[in-house]
C-alpha cells in the first residue's frame, strides 16, 4: 500500500473537523480548500485580493512541506462569495501560476465557515515520478 504523508496547518480545526491541509499520496498532493486564516486564528483582511494571496501563500507552504510546488498544481477549484469580485484574485493566481497554469474553476458559494472568509482554494497536484524516485 501506497503510504500517505500529511500536512497540517491548523491543527485545532482540522482535528474538530477531521480533515489535513493536504495529503499525498505517491506522486499526487491533494490540499484541502484554503481559507484566509492568519497564525493567530484571525481572518486575513483586505477583501478577496488579500485572501487570495492568503490562501496561495497556505497552498505553498503545504506543497512545500510535501516535496511540491505551486508549479507541480494541476487543478484548483476556487469558491468565491461574490462572483463580481472574481477580478480581485487575478493578479495574485497570475503570480503563483503565470509560468506553469493549472486548470481551474471559480464558483460563487453563498457562504464559507467564517463569514469574514470570502474566498476558499483548493488544489491538486502531481509531482514528476522522477522527483518521487530521489524522495
Amino acid at each position: 500500500m501506497t503510504e500517505r504523508r500529511r500536512v497540517h496547518s491548523n491543527p485545532q480545526l482540522e482535528q474538530q473537523f477531521a480533515y489535513c491541509r493536504a495529503i499525498r499520496i505517491g506522486n499526487l498532493i491533494h490540499v484541502s480548500g484554503t481559507a484566509a486564516v492568519e497564525p493567530d486564528g484571525s481572518v486575513t483582511p483586505g477583501g478577496v485580493g488579500p485572501q487570495t494571496a492568503r490562501c496561495l501563500a497556505i497552498i505553498k507552504n503545504a506543497l512545500e512541506e510535501q516535496g511540491a510546488s505551486l508549479a507541480d498544481v494541476v487543478r484548483i477549484r476556487i469558491y468565491i462569495t461574490s462572483i463580481g469580485e472574481y477580478e480581485a484574485t487575478s493578479e495574485h493566481l497570475r503570480a503563483a501560476f503565470a509560468d506553469a497554469p493549472p486548470t481551474s474553476t471559480m464558483v460563487e458559494v453563498s457562504g464559507l465557515i467564517d463569514p469574514q472568509m470570502m474566498v476558499e482554494i483548493e488544489a491538486e497536484a502531481i509531482i514528476d515520478p522522477e522527483r518521487v524516485a530521489a524522495d
